[in-house]
C-alpha cells in the first residue's frame, strides 16, 4: 500500500467514525463555504482533500518547467516559420493578432497543464495559456478543509502542507507590467469576461481575484468588452481608467461578438494597454502545439531535458489530415492509421469549445470512429495517444448521507512567468460528459507522514 492509499484509507475510516459520521462538520464547511463566496462552480462536491506526496510534487514541478519552456520554445518558432504557424490552424484573425507585439518579453504570463498524475507517472494531455482556473479557489477551500475538524485530526497522524498559487499570480502580472514599461507602481487592473446568464457578480473567481488585487494595492473592476472604450490613448470602463487588462475571455469567444476594431484591440496595438494574457498567447492553446512538440524534425535541437520531457510526458500528437505522417520513428499513412488503432486514440478539438465534442476510439465501435474521423478531416482536430485518466474513491454528500464514488481526477499545476507555484485538483464523474453537480475542484495537500 502506498503513502497516498494508506491516508485516504485513514481518513475515509475517520469520517465514517464518530463524532464524524453525523455530517455536522460538513454541514459547518458548506456554510463557511457559502459565508465566503465559494458555492458557485467551480466548488467541492467532496469531502476529502486531494493528496500529493512531495516526492510527486517535485516531479511534477520538474517535468511541467521542462515542457513550459519547450513550448514557449516551439511559439517562437511557429511565429518566425510561417510553415511551421500554418500547421496550427489559426484563424485568420487570430494569426494577424499573433504578430502583435504585447510589449513584454514572456509568451505566457500565467497557464496550467491538464495533467495524469498516478503514482510514479505522469502525462501532460494539454496546455492552457489562460489564467489558471481555479487559483483562488483552490487556495481558498484548502484554507477552510484544512481548518475543518475531521482534517484536524488527521494532521496528528500526517503532516499536510498547503501549495497555493495566488500570491505568485499577482507577482506575474506586476512583473509583466513592469517589463511592459508601465508607468504606475499600482496599476488600475480591469478584469475582461464574459458573465454567465444569472451568475451573481459577487461570486466568481473573478470578483474574489479582483478583492485580492484591490487589498493589494491595485484598484481592479470586472469589467465585459462591451462595457470598454478607447479615446485619446486611453482605454477605460466608464469614469475607470485603465492600465493592464487581465484577460478571462477566449480570443474565439471574443471574435464570435467583436471585430478587430473593438476597443480592446485597438488599445493592445498601440501598446496603451499591457494585457495579460496577450492574444499571441493563443498559440499554446491549440492542441496543435504537441503535434509540433511530438514531431522530431521540429525538436531536433531542443535542449536534451526539453526533448526528454516531451518524450516522456507528452503523447503523441497529430493534426487530423490526409497525409504520411510519422508514429514511433516510421512512415504511416495518417487516415489509415487512425481506423487501425482505434482502442489507444482519442479526436479532439484543436480548439477548447463546447461546440465540439472529443472521441475516445475505445468507447466507439468502428462505424462512429470512422464518422468522427470523417468529422476530424473537416474542421481541425487532433488525434492524440490516449493517457489513461486518473481515477480514484471520494466521500462526499448525497441527499443528507455520506456516500463512496470514484471520481476522475486532473492535475493543474499553475504557471506563472514559465515557473510551476501550486496545483488545483479538478473531479468529475468518469464517463460522463456535460454538466454534472459532482464536477468541481477539490482542495490540494502535499502529504508527508509525521
Amino acid at each position: 500500500m502506498t503513502q497516498v492509499s494508506e491516508a485516504i484509507a485513514r481518513y475515509h475510516k475517520l469520517i465514517e467514525s464518530e463524532p464524524y459520521i453525523d455530517l455536522e462538520w460538513a454541514k459547518t464547511l458548506q456554510e463557511r463555504l457559502r459565508a465566503q463566496k465559494l458555492t458557485n462552480r467551480p466548488i467541492s462536491p467532496v469531502l476529502r482533500p486531494h493528496f500529493i506526496t512531495n516526492r510527486q510534487y517535485v516531479a511534477l514541478v520538474k517535468a511541467a518547467e521542462a515542457l513550459l519552456s519547450a513550448i514557449s520554445r516551439v511559439q517562437h518558432m511557429a511565429l518566425a516559420n510561417p510553415a511551421l504557424l500554418a500547421r496550427m490552424q489559426l484563424l485568420p484573425a487570430e494569426r494577424m493578432l499573433a504578430q502583435v507585439d504585447p510589449g513584454y518579453s514572456f509568451f505566457s504570463v500565467t497557464g496550467l497543464l491538464d495533467t495524469n498524475l498516478n503514482n510514479g507517472s505522469l502525462r501532460f494531455v494539454s496546455h492552457h495559456s489562460e489564467a489558471p482556473v481555479g487559483v483562488v479557489y483552490g487556495d481558498a477551500l484548502a484554507d477552510l478543509f484544512y481548518e475543518s475538524a475531521p482534517v484536524k485530526e488527521f494532521r496528528k497522524k500526517y503532516k499536510l502542507s498547503k501549495i497555493g498559487g495566488t500570491k505568485y499570480l499577482l507577482n506575474a502580472l506586476l512583473r509583466a507590467y513592469k517589463d511592459f514599461g508601465g508607468k504606475q507602481k499600482k496599476p488600475q487592473i480591469a478584469i475582461i469576461e464574459f458573465r454567465a446568464p444569472f451568475q451573481p457578480a459577487d461570486t466568481s473567481e473573478n470578483a474574489l481575484l479582483a478583492e485580492n488585487f484591490a487589498r493589494e494595492g491595485c484598484p481592479t473592476q470586472i469589467v465585459s468588452p462591451d462595457q470598454l472604450e478607447y479615446r485619446n490613448g486611453v482605454l477605460r470602463s466608464g469614469e475607470f481608467t485603465i492600465d493592464m487588462v487581465y484577460r478571462r475571455i477566449r480570443l474565439q469567444e471574443f471574435l464570435v461578438r467583436f471585430d478587430l476594431n473593438h476597443p480592446l484591440v485597438r488599445a493592445y496595438k498601440d501598446r496603451t494597454i499591457c494585457m495579460v494574457n496577450s492574444f499571441r498567447s493563443e498559440l499554446g492553446t491549440k492542441k496543435a502545439v504537441f503535434d509540433l512538440l511530438t514531431d522530431d524534425a521540429v525538436t531536433a535541437k531542443f535542449p536534451a531535458a526539453e526533448k526528454r520531457a516531451i518524450k516522456e510526458f507528452i503523447p503523441w500528437t497529430r493534426m487530423v489530415q490526409a497525409a504520411k505522417t510519422t508514429h514511433n520513428g516510421k512512415t504511416v499513412d495518417l487516415p489509415e492509421f487512425v481506423m487501425k488503432h482505434r482502442a489507444k486514440l482519442a479526436l479532439k478539438p484543436n480548439d477548447d469549445t463546447a461546440e465540439l465534442n472529443s472521441f475516445r476510439g475505445a468507447e466507439m465501435d468502428d462505424l462512429s470512429w470512422e464518422k468522427a474521423l470523417r468529422q476530424a478531416m473537416r474542421i481541425p482536430y487532433v488525434v492524440q495517444e490516449v493517457a489513461e485518466p486518473v481515477r480514484a474513491v471520494f466521500p462526499l454528500i448525497q441527499y443528507g448521507s455520506l456516500m463512496m464514488k470514484e471520481m476522475q481526477i486532473d492535475v493543474h499545476p499553475h504557471s506563472f512567468l514559465g515557473k510551476v507555484h501550486g496545483c488545483s485538483t479538478w473531479l468529475s464523474v468518469g464517463g460522463s460528459s456535460g454538466f454534472s453537480s459532482l464536477t468541481g475542484l477539490a482542495p490540494t495537500f502535499l502529504l508527508e507522514g509525521k
